[in-house]
C-alpha cells in the first residue's frame, strides 16, 4: 500500500516509521511519574533536589539538544541523526532498567535528555520532507494525535508496571528499538528536497509568503510570532495537568477524579488530529480565535463548576482547542523557511513546548506571591483571562500572517 504526500506516494511502512517517531515525543519523565511517591522510600537518603532533578533533568536537556538536531539536520544526514538518537534513547532504557543508585538514575535521566532531544524536531522535519499542501497539514494532525494518544496509554501502562516493581516503568523507553528498525524503510525513501520549490511555496491567503528569507533563509518575524503564540497556548493549558489535582483536592475530589479528567484532556487534544483539514477549512482565519475561546470556556468551566462532569467537560474544550493549535503550528512554520532550514524552524518552535513547561509553575507562583493569593483557583482564573484576550487578539488580527490558516489557495 502506497501513501499519498502531494509530490508523490510512498510506503505505509515509511508513514508508520514517521508515526512511531512521533509517539516517542510523549514519553520523557513518563515513566518517573508514577513512581515519585516511592522514590523517598526507595532511596532514603535522596533529597528532595534528587527527586526534582529526576523529574525535570529531560525537559531542560531536551531544550538545548532539540535545537542542536535542528542545526545538525542541515550538515548530517537526517536518517543518521535520527538513528543517533534512537540509539541513545534506548540505551537510556536499559540503563534505567539496571540502575539501583539516585545518581545513576538522575545520570540516565540527563542521557535520556539528550537522546529526546536529538529525535524531537526530526518527527515534523520528516512530516515536512516527505508531505507537502494539505496532505502535510492533515499528517502533523496526525502525529499530534499520536503523541498525545501514546501518552495517555503510556501513563496507564506505567501506573500498572510500577504497582509490580519500581524498575519496570522504564520499559517503556526501549521502544525506539521499534522506530530503529523502521528508520531504515525511512532511508530507503527519503529525498534530498521536497518537490516544491521555496519560491512556489505560497502561504494559505494566496499572498507569496517567500518576499525574503534572509539570509539565514529563515522569515525570522513570522517564526518568532508561531514560538510565542506556541508557547503561550503551551502554557495556558498545561495548568490542568499541573494544578487541577491540586484544585480538585481544594473541591474534596479523590486523586482518582483528577487522574482522571487529566486523561479527558489528553484524549481531547489528541481528538481533533484526525479530522484537522475539516476543521481548518470550516475555521478558515477564525481557527486560533475558536481555539483560544474554547481553552477561555474550558478554564471557566474548570472554576465555576464542583461537578466532575463539568469540570470534565472543560478539560475537554480546553484539550481540543490545543489539538489544532499544535499541528497547525508546525504546518505554519514550513512556510518560515527554505526547505533545508525546515527542520530547524521546527525545532525552534517545538523547543518552546518544553519550555512553557518548564516556566508554567514558577509563572504561576509569582502572580501568585505578587497577588498574596493562595487558592489554587488563581491559575485558572489567570490563564482565562490571557486566553479571552488571546482570542481577541487572534480575532482583530485574523488577516495576518500568524492567524489566517485558511486553505482557499492551497
Amino acid at each position: 500500500m502506497r501513501i499519498q504526500t502531494g509530490q508523490g506516494t510512498i510506503p505505509l511502512i515509511t508513514l508508520i516509521g514517521i508515526w512511531s517517531i512521533s509517539a516517542l515525543n510523549a514519553l520523557p519523565g513518563l515513566a518517573v511519574s508514577p513512581i515519585l511517591g516511592k522514590l523517598s522510600a526507595i532511596f532514603p537518603h535522596s533529597t528532595e533536589l534528587d527527586i526534582q532533578m529526576l523529574s525535570s533533568l529531560p525537559s531542560l536537556l531536551i531544550i538545548p539538544f532539540i535545537i542542536l538536531s535542528g542545526k545538525l539536520t542541515e550538515k548530517v544526514n537526517n536518517i543518521f541523526l535520527l538513528q543517533v538518537g534512537l540509539v541513545i534513547f534506548s540505551l537510556s532504557g536499559v540503563l534505567y532498567l539496571v540502575s539501583t543508585k539516585m545518581w545513576q538514575l538522575i545520570a540516565v535521566s540527563a542521557l535520556l535528555g539528550v537522546g529526546s532531544g536529538l529525535i524531537v524536531p526530526l518527527s515534523t522535519g520528516l512530516i515536512s520532507r516527505f508531505f507537502t499542501g494539505t496532505y502535510r497539514t492533515k499528517q502533523f494532525g496526525l502525529s499530534s494525535a499520536i503523541t498525545n494518544v501514546t501518552l495517555v496509554l503510556a501513563t496507564v501502562l506505567t501506573g500498572y508496571l510500577a504497582e509490580v516493581n519500581w524498575h519496570l516503568p522504564f520499559v517503556v523507553y526501549l521502544f525506539p528499538l521499534i522506530s530503529i528498525v523502521l528508520s531504515f524503510y525511512l532511508k530507503k525513501n527519503i529525498s534530498p528536497y521536497p518537490a516544491v520549490s521555496p519560491q512556489a511555496t505560497q502561504s494559505r491567503t494566496g499572498t507569496d509568503t517567500n518576499n525574503s528569507f534572509g539570509k539565514f533563509g529563515i522569515q525570522i518575524r513570522h517564526l518568532i510570532q508561531i514560538m510565542l503564540f506556541y508557547g503561550l497556548a503551551t502554557y495556558l493549558v498545561i495548568i490542568i495537568s499541573f494544578n487541577l489535582p491540586f484544585l480538585m483536592k481544594e473541591y474534596h475530589f479523590t486523586s482518582g477524579n483528577s487522574g482522571l479528567m487529566i486523561s479527558l484532556f489528553f484524549l481531547a487534544i489528541m481528538a481533533p488530529g484526525f479530522v484537522l483539514n475539516q476543521i481548518v477549512s470550516y475555521f478558515g482565519k477564525k481557527t486560533k480565535f475558536a481555539c483560544m475561546l474554547s481553552i477561555a470556556a474550558g478554564m471557566a468551566l474548570i472554576l465555576v463548576s464542583r461537578t466532575e462532569w463539568l469540570i470534565g467537560l472543560g478539560c475537554i474544550l480546553a484539550g481540543l482547542g490545543y489539538g489544532v493549535i499544535q499541528p497547525i503550528a508546525y504546518d505554519k512554520t514550513t512556510r518560515t523557511a527554505i526547505p533545508a532550514k525546515v527542520t530547524l524552524a521546527l525545532a525552534f518552535v517545538m523547543a518552546m513546548n518544553y519550555l512553557a513547561i518548564l516556566l508554567c509553575p514558577f509563572i504561576i507562583n509569582v502572580f501568585k506571591d505578587m497577588f498574596h493569593i493562595e487558592t489554587q483557583q488563581f491559575a485558572f482564573i489567570f490563564n482565562m483571562v490571557i486566553a479571552l484576550a488571546a482570542a481577541v487578539w487572534a480575532y482583530l488580527k485574523r488577516d495576518s500572517f500568524l492567524f489566517n490558516d485558511s486553505f482557499k489557495s492551497a
